[in-house]
């Protein structure tokens, strides 16, 4: 889809609504972006028994009729299977409307589709609501694709705050890697002539501040700091969409929980172990590891990979393997040179183990 030869594409989200029980809108808002044919709906089956009937009532309202495909995981099969669906079928749009999966699962399938995409994130659990990449399983990269940005974000703050509270937990996870992911493109522009866009990297590291706001409270005020970390994630999202890539949102810390999806499948959440990993990163880059550390505690996140059920040695070995996870992605660890011994010694200081 993208023709550009020379210098790099930006692709970003042309209406984001954001507001508290606003599910009623959704129609109304597909109208906005043009939409008059067939709708897809991609989503699991606990978030379709949730949601169907009313949005169901806003399209009629909107007079756009709609089907649902109900997916289990997102993997490359699947995306195959819904975006041959998309070819053989009238729709005007695909909605990704869940958590990352389905998020994930309608993104990549519009790209191959060529048909436009709606994100409705019913989390929070990481930054994928606005970015144009997408994580699958399924294949031999276990990092990101290239796919749709979104072309509309509908967040409905109520329906977010009814999510686990882990999941929101995890998504502050990977909001403050973008403090590590940051160093690392400064420091590959630095050390290897990568190009650095000096306006992504600001966006994507503010929005990872919000996290040292000592007003955010999940437990008195949590429709406000619910929404404080949906728009943070939307706007690091965008960040990569400026970037043209997932530099501004991606580091070190992103390339060992990759790592540990290998190594450790099934234990712990994205964001979560994104979050763990950055303390670590940090104190590499001679941050302030503490600081980080506590913020993640204020939010519930862990700190310590044992509260994912990761050992010490898988720990140390996903770091060990991180490097060769995109040998392209120049980050701190292409700077130090790390034995068992002394990656051991950097948890342990840290505290993460």
């Amino acid at each position: 889809m993208n023709s550009v030869k020379k210098g790099h594409l930006m692709e970003l989200p042309n209406r984001v609504l954001i507001g508290h029980d606003i599910i009623g809108e959704f129609g109304s808002f597909l109208n906005d972006l043009g939409v008059d044919k067939p709708v897809l709906f991609v989503s699991g089956k606990n978030v379709q028994n949730v949601v169907k009937s009313s949005i169901t009532e806003s399209l009629e309202i909107s007079q756009l009729k709609s089907d649902w495909k109900i997916i289990d995981n997102a993997t490359t099969s699947i995306t195959d299977e819904v975006s041959e669906l998309c070819k053989s079928n009238n729709y005007g749009i695909i909605v990704g409307i869940g958590g990352g999966k389905s998020v994930d699962v309608a993104k990549l399938s519009s790209y191959q589709a060529k048909i436009p995409f709606v994100s409705f994130p019913t989390s929070a659990s990481h930054d994928g609501i606005a970015s144009p990449f997408a994580s699958l399983k399924g294949s031999d990269r276990p990092y990101s694709f290239v796919a749709s940005p979104p072309l509309g974000i509908f967040a409905d703050i109520k329906i977010i705050s009814q999510a686990p509270d882990r999941l929101l937990s995890s998504g502050c996870g990977d909001l403050i890697a973008k403090i590590t992911a940051v160093k690392d493109w400064e420091l590959a522009r630095d050390n290897s002539g990568e190009r650095f866009g000096n306006y992504a990297a600001s966006l994507s590291y503010m929005s990872s501040r919000i996290l040292f706001d000592e007003s955010l409270n999940f437990t008195t005020n949590k429709n406000d700091s619910v929404r404080n970390i949906v728009e943070a994630l939307i706007s690091t999202g965008v960040a990569a969409g400026i970037a043209g890539s997932s530099r501004p949102c991606s580091g070190s810390e992103h390339l060992i929980s990759h790592a540990l999806d290998i190594i450790s499948p099934n234990n712990g959440l994205h964001g979560e172990k994104c979050g763990i990993s950055s303390i670590a990163m940090s104190k590499l880059h001679g941050l302030d590891w503490q600081e980080i550390r506590d913020a993640l505690q204020r939010v519930n996140c862990p700190t310590n990979i044992h509260d994912l059920g990761i050992s010490d040695d898988e720990m140390i070995e996903a770091i060990n393997l991180a490097p060769t996870i995109r040998p392209d992605r120049y980050t701190i660890l292409n700077t130090t040179d790390l034995d068992r011994d002394n990656i051991h010694k950097l948890l342990s200081d840290t505290n993460c183990i």
